[in-house]
C-alpha cells in the first residue's frame, strides 16, 4: 500500500511550507516523505521535488499559447486537465522505473502532492477527484489535507466562511479529509486566545454573534442558524492548529493524518528471532 496527502487550500494558506515542513520533521524522525509539486505556477519552494509539473506543462505555456491565450485562473484549469489527459507522464513518474529521491521499498511511498491555490479546482470542479481516482487506481490510499491560513480564522463570520470552504472541499473530493489552521505562529497571544474559541466551536455562540447588531445578519438569522445547526449537529468541520516552529504540533499532526490513512496498519510485524542460550548461561 502506498500512501499520498493531497495538500489543497486557497493561494497563500501556506501549502509549500506545509509540504517541507513535514518533509523535514520526516527526515528528522528518519522516515521518508516524498513531496510532488502539481502546482504550474510554483516559482519557488523549500523542498526538492520528486517529480513537478512545470517539467510537463508551465503556467506560463497556457497563458502565452497564441491559440488558448488564458488567464491565470483558465490557465491553472487547463493545466491540470492537461494533466489527467497525460497521465502516463505522471504514473511514469510516481510508479515506473528508479528515483535516486525514492528510499525503501516501492510498496511503501508516502507521498505529500502540493496542489495549486485556485480553490475552484477542488470546490466544484472534477479535476481534483479525478486525481485522486487515478492515485487510489495506482495503489495509493490517499487523505485530503485542506489548509486555511489561521490569521484569517479569528471571527465568526470568518470561520463560517472558512468551514463552508472546507465543507465544499469535501463534498467535492469524497476523501478522507484533515483540516489544518496554518500559520499559528504568526499569531499574537490574543489572537491565539480568540483561535481557541473556534478550534472546539460552540454554534450556538458563533450564530449569537454574526446575527446580533448586524442588519445582515438580522434579516439572514434563519439562514445562519441553519448553517450553525448543519456544522454542530453533524459535528462534520474540525480544524487543528498548526505551529510550524513547534515540532511536537508538527508530529501530533502527522499522527492524526497517519491514524486517517491507517499508516503502517498493513506492514508485516517485525520478529528477531534469538539463539537459545547455551548451558554455562543458563545456569548464571
Amino acid at each position: 500500500m502506498r500512501y499520498a496527502q493531497i495538500i489543497v487550500g486557497p493561494a497563500g494558506s501556506g501549502k509549500s511550507t506545509y509540504c517541507s515542513n513535514m518533509q523535514q520533521y520526516a527526515m528528522d524522525s528518519k522516515r521518508n516523505i516524498q513531496v510532488v509539486n502539481l502546482d504550474p505556477a510554483a516559482e519557488h519552494f523549500n523542498y526538492t521535488p520528486l517529480t513537478d509539473i512545470r517539467e510537463l506543462i508551465h503556467l506560463d505555456d497556457a497563458m502565452e499559447d497564441e491559440e488558448l491565450h488564458y488567464g491565470p485562473n483558465g490557465g491553472l484549469i487547463f493545466c491540470l486537465e492537461f494533466l489527467i489527459e497525460n497521465q502516463d507522464w505522471l504514473k511514469d513518474q510516481l510508479c515506473g522505473g528508479e528515483n535516486e529521491l525514492m528510499v525503501g521499498e516501492p510498496d511503501d511511498d508516502y507521498i505529500l502532492f502540493d496542489m495549486p491555490g485556485q480553490i475552484e479546482l477542488f470546490t466544484h470542479l472534477k479535476m481534483g477527484k479525478q486525481l485522486v481516482q487515478l492515485l487510489e487506481s495506482w495503489n495509493f490510499r490517499t487523505c485530503v489535507v485542506f489548509c486555511l491560513d489561521s490569521q484569517f480564522m479569528v471571527d465568526g463570520a470568518k470561520f463560517i466562511s472558512g468551514t463552508m470552504a472546507a465543507l465544499s472541499v469535501m463534498a467535492n473530493m469524497e476523501q478522507p479529509h484533515v483540516n489544518v489552521l496554518t500559520k499559528v505562529d504568526l499569531l499574537s497571544a490574543e489572537a491565539r486566545k480568540q483561535l481557541e474559541l473556534y478550534l472546539e466551536p460552540d454554534a450556538h455562540n458563533l450564530m449569537g454573534e454574526l446575527t446580533i447588531g448586524s442588519t445582515f445578519g438580522e434579516k439572514y438569522r434563519k439562514l445562519t442558524e441553519a448553517i450553525g445547526s448543519l456544522i454542530e449537529d453533524f459535528s462534520l468541520v474540525r480544524f487543528f492548529p498548526l505551529d510550524s516552529q513547534d515540532e511536537e504540533s508538527i508530529g501530533d499532526l502527522l499522527l492524526q493524518i497517519d491514524n486517517v490513512l491507517q499508516y503502517g496498519e498493513d506492514a508485516d510485524v517485525k520478529v528477531r528471532d534469538f539463539d537459545e542460550p547455551d548451558e554455562e548461561e543458563r545456569d548464571t
